[in-house]
């Protein structure tokens, strides 16, 4: 029983957390409990305690850390500004006279703004805000509608530079390290956030291409669930300013911000500030920069940074009782004794991750649960990179699967009455399809992820 003792804090911990008490003091409070009576009874090494004021120290001083706080001002910036819902109204000027003409920009400004903000919950209501009521009166079908909504609002999770990725990149190097040196390897590799970057761009891409096949197919075989517009689209001209006024902004800050990452000109820290700035100029380009703006975003983004680090701090003291009580060499048992090797628990991993979706959001499942098994996995070979890319697009999946997906539940509460919820639910069902279908592809061939980074590292 008291091997088990690891399992047991966990689903603790989860059970607390579905109760709806705060992330962060639930896994600190209860681990702290645990670490207590664990000494008590004489199964826990206090060592492991006096470790945490060391690794919180660390969390505060960590200069990849610094970019959260960055890359939410520059999403929060953006979506006050108002670029997302000028991007829809010129993008739809072009793409108008296409089967799912509308539907198509809205995935591609679901794209764009998703790279931008990085955070599912404000792209979806940012989006069903802005083009749910418009896809509705062009005669689109409630369930595509929010089917098409939805998916592009999980493109956040995936499209860098994301918050999710950014976090993930963190933890991902971390047990990529931490596997290295239980393996007695002194000098380890390291991975980096922009390594993932590079490594999500290829599967991001893949996403909405497919996303905008699916509506373009299905506005060609029953034109009556996406209707085209039958105005008169105005000259080449015309679409042309309209195409470049909508993408040249935006784009132009996405390339700086990302490209600067990937050919290693900047670390994301420093390429986050640039996107911080660059936002704050195109807002005071569209005259949108004011004292009461500025205010309203950094409230917004101490609220988030605060939250992420606070969750983080409480998910040091989790892992660290966790290790105590010999977490880790439980799961590297539980694994070994699986038949099938590391492909086997890749997928247990993905499928507890998946379900743990339902209930925890991304930050709380990246810095709870990814540096319990991501040292085990990536010690049985698997490749970081590609094992941080799959466990962001299981997380994407996981938030658009009915009946709990946190993206159906923020596009309802932004949705029109007449809308129900079986609509939604309906609409998001060939877009799950899409993501598994993605999953099972990268997993045959992990190249897809592998290559850029491969590529820009100047690895054979």
């Amino acid at each position: 029983m008291i091997d088990l003792l690891p399992l047991v804090l966990f689903v603790v911990v989860c059970l607390f957390l579905m109760a709806g008490y705060p992330v962060a003091l639930t896994m600190a409070g209860v681990s702290l409990l645990f670490a207590g009576l664990g000494e008590l009874a004489g199964v826990f090494d206090p060592a492991f305690i006096s470790v945490i004021p060391n690794r919180v120290y660390g969390i505060l001083v960590n200069q990849n850390l610094f970019a959260v706080p960055l890359f939410v001002f520059m999403g929060s910036m953006l979506e006050r500004s108002r670029i997302a819902e000028d991007l829809l109204k010129n993008m739809e000027l072009v793409f108008r006279a296409l089967p799912g003409g509308l539907g198509i920009s809205v995935i591609l400004v679901g794209m764009l703004l998703a790279a931008s903000t990085g955070i599912v919950g404000a792209t979806v209501v940012t989006m069903g805000i802005l083009s749910l009521p418009t896809m509705l009166r062009a005669g689109y079908q409630p369930a595509l509608a929010c089917g098409t909504l939805c998916a592009t609002g999980t493109l956040g999770q995936i499209i860098p530079p994301s918050i999710c990725l950014v976090l993930l990149g963190e933890v991902i190097s971390n047990a990529y390290q931490q596997s290295q040196l239980n393996a007695g390897i002194f000098a380890p590799d390291f991975v980096s956030i922009g390594d993932l970057f590079a490594g999500a761009i290829v599967p991001g891409l893949l996403l909405v291409l497919a996303y905008g096949f699916y509506v373009f197919v299905t506005a060609l075989i029953k034109p009556e669930l996406a209707p085209a517009v039958t105005e008169e689209r105005g000259s080449d001209a015309n679409l042309l300013v309209a195409l470049l006024k909508g993408l040249f902004p935006p784009v132009v800050l996405m390339i700086a911000v990302l490209g600067s990452i990937l050919m290693g000109l900047a670390t994301p820290t420093e390429a986050a500030s640039v996107g911080a700035i660059g936002a704050m100029l195109l807002a005071a380009g569209k005259r949108m920069l004011s004292m009461a703006i500025v205010h309203e975003v950094a409230v917004e983004t101490t609220r988030v940074t605060s939250m992420v680090y606070l969750i983080l701090v409480g998910a040091t003291i989790f892992s660290s009782v966790f290790r105590g009580f010999g977490g880790e060499a439980l799961i590297e048992a539980l694994f070994d004794a699986l038949p099938g090797g590391a492909f086997s628990a890749t997928l247990v991993v993905m499928l507890v991750i998946f379900l743990l979706g339902f209930i925890l959001d991304f930050i709380e499942i990246t810095f709870m649960v990814v540096p319990l098994v991501g040292p085990v996995l990536l010690a049985m070979g698997l490749d970081p990179v590609w094992l941080g890319v799959m466990i962001a697009i299981n997380l994407q999946t996981s938030f658009l699967t009915p009946p709990f997906g946190f993206s159906l539940f923020y596009l309802r509460s932004v949705a029109p009455a007449e809308v129900d919820t079986a609509a939604i639910y309906r609409g998001v069902i060939p877009f799950v399809a899409i993501q598994l279908t993605l999953l099972i592809l990268l997993a045959f061939q992990p190249g897809l992820v592998t290559w850029l980074p491969e590529l820009l590292s100047g690895q054979p």
